[in-house]
């Protein structure tokens, strides 16, 4: 059953199936309407990275005109957002560990470390791709064998479902359009180092 909440709360399902069976009958969109930064939380399935990602400062995903995409975009702290590189995450050490996000100190640890994981550009290309054999816009990890699968709630709210070549799980988030922060300026602070 799907229960239409507040961002924070939307949606809720009973089980990874039943998510997955939503998204399913979601409409295709295409990557131009990709375009732009989108503010992710998730979307509670039983999936190890439920919730972890926030717990770090996940703040969403930005698509750029040319089919490049900035995969996990992070909070700092006085509003200001940078794009972290996922080849320095080992994709099966956060799956195994994503417990520990929730924890103080590991999220102290992890804002000390996170300058090291900043990209130096762009680390995921956008093209359509096929999910439960319907084509739509997707975002493809330039070095972890992940695959960003993506259906249209409304003009300003997609879902996502993250499929990770190997593992029969989904993590399943909710994009919301932003315009709350500016982070032109976060690709070129990760690559000049500043």
């Amino acid at each position: 059953m799907l229960y239409i909440c507040p961002m924070q709360d939307f949606p809720h399902f009973d089980s990874e199936a039943e998510a997955i069976a939503f998204f399913t009958q979601l409409q295709p969109i295409s990557p131009p309407e990709l375009i732009g930064l989108w503010k992710g939380s998730t979307i509670a399935t039983g999936h190890p990275l439920d919730g972890a990602l926030e717990s770090l400062g996940w703040y969403g995903k930005r698509f750029h005109a040319d089919r490049r995409a900035d995969a996990l975009v992070f909070s700092t702290g006085s509003r200001r957002l940078v794009p972290l590189d996922p080849a320095r995450i080992p994709i099966s050490l956060a799956l195994q560990f994503s417990g520990l996000a929730k924890r103080q100190w590991f999220r102290n640890l992890f804002s000390y470390a996170l300058k090291a994981l900043w990209a130096r550009g762009t680390v995921a290309s956008v093209g359509m791709a096929s999910f439960q054999g319907i084509e739509s816009a997707a975002m493809t990890y330039d070095a972890q064998p992940i695959v960003d699968h993506f259906r249209r709630v409304d003009d300003d709210q997609l879902i996502g479902v993250m499929d990770i070549k190997g593992d029969p799980r989904h993590y399943v988030f909710l994009l919301q359009r932003s315009t709350e922060i500016n982070a032109a300026g976060a690709a070129q602070s990760a690559s000049t180092g500043e």
